[in-house]
């Protein structure tokens, strides 16, 4: 794809690390989900979709419906965390859909399911802000070179958005102090 003023050049492998990286940070709280409703896949298979894509899959209607059923189970979600971690498994499957565009608006799709997964973790503790750093911490572990890389290629996060939002911005500071000259 041809880099323009407002596009970012993303590969396959680009999309494919981002969304290993998503899904690997969602499935630490599919728990959260099924203890509130045990018979409902829809989370856990928007993960194993976006793992799909990870390992070689392709992008297609199956992983957006995928991503589009995670957001109806959030929706029934009987708690605020199961719903919070429905978010993070559809943001998991959406994002293999990060779209090359400069917009700050973009690195939702690359950080989303990480803070979504912290604010899970969060409300089952309580609202503890401590263990959503906890969460956070082996987030920016979890991130690859490439991951961090195509982080560096858009602008930081925008404002915004809650304490979802502020989580994002928090990783997006903390993934981008590993870039160098940055």
């Amino acid at each position: 794809m041809a880099e323009g003023a407002d596009e970012i050049v993303l590969s396959k492998r680009d999309l494919r690390e981002v969304a290993a990286f998503a899904a690997a940070c969602a499935e630490t709280v599919l728990d959260v989900f099924e203890a509130d409703r045990p018979d409902d896949a829809r989370p856990r298979e928007a993960v194993g979709a976006a793992w799909e894509f990870a390992r070689g899959g392709e992008r297609g209607k199956a992983l957006r419906d995928t991503a589009s059923a995670a957001l109806k189970a959030a929706r029934s979600a009987g708690t605020v965390a199961a719903r919070e971690a429905a978010w993070a498994a559809m943001s998991a499957a959406g994002s293999a859909y990060l779209h090359p565009l400069a917009k700050p608006t973009q690195v939702k799709h690359i950080l989303g399911a990480g803070a979504y997964a912290a604010r899970a973790a969060e409300l089952v503790a309580g609202d503890d802000r401590a263990v959503g750093a906890e969460s956070l911490e082996r987030t920016v572990r979890r991130a690859t070179p490439v991951v961090v890389d195509v982080l560096s290629r858009f602008p930081a996060a925008p404002g915004g958005g809650g304490r979802v939002g502020e989580l994002i911005r928090v990783l997006d500071a903390e993934l981008r102090s590993l870039t160098p000259g940055t």
